[in-house]
């Protein structure tokens, strides 16, 4: 597990994985030192057979994440020490969530606020959003003479209508938890106060299934998204080769059978 974590919390409790962006003092705004943090965080979440799913949330009532810490952004300019583009490989915490392309574990993101620029970009990446009532989401990279270079242009693009997803790239405006539900870029937005029972609920859903079949239908559904279906369906898989060949694939139906609830093991 990684040791002295100061701009996020890391904490794990049986299946779950909780990841928290805590610096709630600038919004959760995302410095080189959280980068490098949630680089040991994704690493150990990826590889710790015990966890099954993780939560990532921002630390406070008001926000997510603002994304860049744009003081930090300057620091380095005026240092000469960066520009940006696509991606973040050789700068510090690569792969980033956003890179993580084979990450096959679910994520679910707790959206309390602000999920700006690289905020709503981790939100982009990952697999269920449950948000706020009172949470924004925005691209606002436009506005600073920057570009969404996290996947924000691609996911955007992907995951709302184009043309609608267009309209926010090219402006910067934000959209209510309401009108991201509406697109379909969120999956349930409550009250405030309902945020964390909500979170719990998609969590106990979510473990209810086998581990083995979450992995694998999420590799399958992400890498197949732009195939030909019958591409799709002939490309191997391997997340759902182990699956097939798990022990977990036989207590499932077994457990039916016997009416009891199904001991998932992960193997």
């Amino acid at each position: 597990m990684p040791d002295a974590l100061q701009c996020v919390r890391y904490d794990k409790h049986g299946h779950v994985a909780r990841i928290t962006l805590d610096r709630p003092r600038v919004l959760n705004a995302m410095n080189l030192r959280m980068h490098e943090e949630l680089a040991q965080v994704w690493d150990d979440f990826e590889s710790d057979d015990d966890i099954w799913v993780g939560v990532l949330s921002g630390a406070g009532e008001r926000s997510f994440s603002v994304g860049q810490d744009l003081k930090e952004l300057v620091r380095r300019v005026d240092e000469g020490t960066v520009t940006s583009t696509f991606g973040s490989r050789g700068q510090p915490g690569w792969p980033r969530l956003t890179e993580r392309f084979s990450l096959a574990k679910p994520l679910i993101a707790r959206v309390n606020g602000y999920a700006l620029g690289g905020g709503f970009e981790l939100a982009l990446a990952c697999d269920i959003v449950i948000a706020a009532e009172h949470a924004e989401f925005a691209l606002t990279e436009a506005r600073l003479g920057l570009v969404a270079g996290a996947g924000g242009v691609f996911r955007l693009t992907r995951q709302a209508p184009f043309r609608v997803a267009m309209g926010h790239l090219l402006t910067g405006r934000r959209m209510t938890a309401a009108r991201a539900y509406e697109l379909g870029l969120v999956n349930e937005v409550v009250p405030a106060g309902e945020l964390d029972a909500c979170v719990d609920g998609w969590l106990e859903d979510v473990l209810s299934c086998a581990p083995l079949s979450l992995r694998a239908a999420k590799e399958a559904a992400t890498v197949s998204a732009t195939l030909p279906l019958d591409r799709a369906f002939a490309t191997r898989y391997p997340w759902e080769e182990r699956r097939m060949l798990s022990r977990d694939a036989v207590e499932g139906p077994r457990a039916f059978v016997e009416k009891r609830p199904p001991k998932w093991t992960g193997t």
